[in-house]
């Protein structure tokens, strides 16, 4: 097992943020909370990366599928008018396509974050993946306005700013998906010393 401090996750500014001209204030935040930046770059995905940024198994499928559906049930919309189904997976994979469009829309930051629970660090200052649902205070809280229900009536992905690794096993798929060895470095900073 690596040393707390050095645990890695990785964070995307997705098309919108870029757009809107947020990549400073989410690096900000991220190194305000003495979190390090050990890889960033700019990338314009195509279809193929961006479809295998996510796990697109059966349970994972299903599982956004029924979000979905449940979203439809909580504001009355008909799934099978909306989508043309009520099957989990069969929303799950249109769904996953809306992501895609959405991932390579425009250009994204990725960055490689590093410090003491970056994983829960950062999911922390994003805030939850649903705009409504993020404190006030995330990222996601104070830029993102976006609902699911707008986003299913439009057959598109949410537009919530930033994408970041769920848990350690997302995050060293993504690390692997979106960085090589030779782009991620390793620095101290200043106030490692005085933080921990």
């Amino acid at each position: 097992m690596s040393h707390p401090a050095e645990e890695k996750t990785v964070v995307l500014i997705k098309p919108d943020g870029v757009k809107r001209g947020l990549i400073g204030e989410v690096i900000k935040r991220i190194e305000m909370r003495g979190l390090k930046v050990i890889a960033i770059k700019m990338i314009l995905a195509s279809r193929k990366h961006a479809h295998s940024h996510y796990p697109n198994t059966e349970p994972w499928l299903r599982g956004i599928g029924e979000k979905t559906f449940e979203n439809y049930q909580k504001y009355g919309k008909d799934p099978k008018k909306e989508v043309g189904t009520d099957d989990p997976i069969e929303i799950g994979k249109q769904v996953a396509q809306w992501n895609v469009d959405f991932l390579t829309s425009g250009p994204m930051v990725a960055m490689v974050v590093q410090g003491i629970h970056a994983i829960d660090m950062v999911r922390k200052i994003v805030g939850k993946t649903i705009p409504a649902f993020a404190d006030m205070g995330t990222i996601r809280g104070d830029f993102s306005v976006d609902s699911p229900t707008l986003a299913n009536i439009q057959k598109r992905s949410i537009h919530n700013v930033v994408h970041a690794s769920g848990d350690p096993e997302e995050a060293a798929h993504e690390l692997t998906h979106w960085f090589t060895d030779k782009e991620i470095h390793a620095y101290k900073r200043a106030e490692e010393d005085i933080m921990f």
